[in-house]
């Protein structure tokens, strides 16, 4: 009984974290970021600091919304089933009641003055978010002269091409496998050389 009871608090506690991060995070996904990492790593500890990079780029990789994709990633790990999809619908009903709300009044919402003048505060505070993730995961990744050489590349594609951002994600992941498989290789006749000796 306690188990199930213990159970139960957990899945709230994940709806209520992932509802809370949809309702006070505006910019979309990557604005989440931030928030996502601290209520997960750092506040409840459900996922290792190590780890959360692998989730976002699993979660940027899979098809939809960053945001979305690590709900259901982080809620699976926690709780399951029920954890990955309470995690869901906690961070996608905030968003899409006021989505709704806005389209019934766009425009009214539209004509007001002082709409504009918080949207253009809003978009300012969501670059500051987006680049307080960047430096945050950048300070956690690791790196070797192939990792970086692709961060360049992929920078300078998706800054200065018209590039689908697709094809970078996956040229980088193709990249990467490639340079596994040789280093693997590699270590192997290495071994197998060693043997024969």
């Amino acid at each position: 009984m306690k188990e199930k009871n213990d159970y139960r608090e957990k899945l709230l506690t994940v709806f209520i974290t992932f509802f809370k991060i949809g309702l006070f995070t505006f910019g979309g996904g990557y604005a989440m970021i931030p928030l996502i990492e601290y209520e997960t790593v750092e506040r409840h500890h459900w996922i290792e600091s190590k780890d959360i990079l692998d989730i976002f780029a699993i979660a940027e990789a899979t098809p939809g919304v960053i945001a979305v994709n690590t709900a259901t990633f982080v809620g699976y790990k926690v709780a399951g089933f029920w954890g990955s999809l309470l995690a869901t619908l906690g961070v996608v009903i905030p968003s899409l009641t006021i989505i709704s709300i806005i389209a019934l009044f766009f425009e009214q919402f539209q004509s007001l003055e002082w709409v504009g003048y918080a949207f253009k505060g809003v978009r300012a505070g969501v670059i500051v978010l987006i680049l307080g993730a960047v430096v945050k995961m950048a300070k956690k990744g690791t790196y070797t002269p192939l990792t970086v050489l692709i961060l360049v590349l992929a920078f300078g594609l998706a800054s200065f091409t018209d590039i689908n951002v697709i094809y970078l994600l996956l040229g980088g992941a193709v990249t990467g496998l490639i340079y596994q498989l040789w280093r693997s290789n590699k270590q192997i006749t290495k071994k197998n050389d060693e043997v024969g000796k």
